[in-house]
């Protein structure tokens, strides 16, 4: 019985292993070429595992000008961006799937459509707006800007994670004493942990990554740039340095793989739940 059932895995086990490798090689070499001497990285020949290992290239990356300044930024704009999207998407959640009243369907429409809409559509209307209120160059801008990028899936993830709590368990606090507030934060809000660990995961990784607006039309004064900008200083009219590059980005991908690192545990689960109920 084990042999057939094997046998039927193993297209699906050759899937999974080709897409793993799909994905992982170029992150494998990205890492590996950070490591390798720029003479290793220049041959005709590349290899697959490098001959000698040098930290040359992330001493150049953190010697840069602007690291430290740009990873403020980054760090900065990710974290308000993120905090804003879970502090108005978990309002607009529970009024969705809790409430009853008037347009409430209509505005789920509203939210489905900006989450569908492609984000580099709205450079222009954004720009515009920005030039117009004279929030050019400034990283509250590029945080409202990534606030609103995350608000939308925050906003259905949560929806659907709430809706799959018993309301009953909230009507018993309030039976008890407990205001709707105060049944909705000591009895819901606790088990919405991985809801919002998985959408503020989402949020990290959008924010951090995003280099459109912050390159070319949020923010045009140095001081005020964040680290997907700053990997482009490693490109200039002699060339690109790959070896720094390369370096950077492995520093870049870091916060980020820890981030999921420490949140893995409740991402899936996060977003089953939340896609349990409409």
């Amino acid at each position: 019985m084990s042999t057939p059932r094997a046998l039927r895995r193993l297209p699906l086990n050759i899937a999974a292993t080709v897409t793993v490798v799909v994905c992982l090689f170029p992150v494998y070499w990205m890492v590996t070429t950070a490591f390798k001497p720029s003479r290793d990285i220049q041959s005709d020949n590349p290899q697959l595992l490098p001959q000698s290992w040098t930290f040359d290239h992330f001493r150049r990356a953190v010697d840069a000008d602007g690291f430290g300044l740009f990873w403020r930024n980054s760090v900065l704009v990710t974290l308000a961006a993120v905090a804003l999207a879970l502090l108005v998407a978990l309002g607009a959640s529970f009024a969705v799937a809790r409430m009853r009243w008037r347009g409430r369907r209509h505005f789920m429409l509203m939210v489905f459509v900006a989450q569908m809409a492609p984000w580099e559509s709205l450079i222009i209307p954004v720009y515009i707006i920005s030039r117009d209120t004279g929030m050019l160059d400034r990283l509250p801008t590029l945080t409202l800007v990534y606030f609103m990028m995350t608000l939308p899936f925050t906003i259905v993830v949560l929806r659907g994670f709430i809706a799959t709590i018993p309301q009953e368990l909230e009507e018993s606090a309030q039976v008890d004493g407990c205001t709707r507030v105060g049944a909705f934060r000591h009895i819901a809000f606790p088990l919405l942990a991985p809801g919002l660990m998985a959408t503020s995961l989402f949020g990290y990784i959008t924010a951090w990554n995003e280099f459109a607006y912050a390159n070319f039309l949020i923010i045009k004064e140095q001081d005020h740039r964040t680290l997907p900008v700053w990997l482009s200083s490693f490109q200039n009219t002699f060339g690109t340095d790959w070896g720094a590059t390369m370096a950077a980005s492995t520093l870049f991908a870091l916060p980020a793989l820890a981030i999921f690192l420490l949140l893995q545990r409740h991402v899936t689960s996060g977003f089953a739940a939340g896609a349990v109920k409409g």
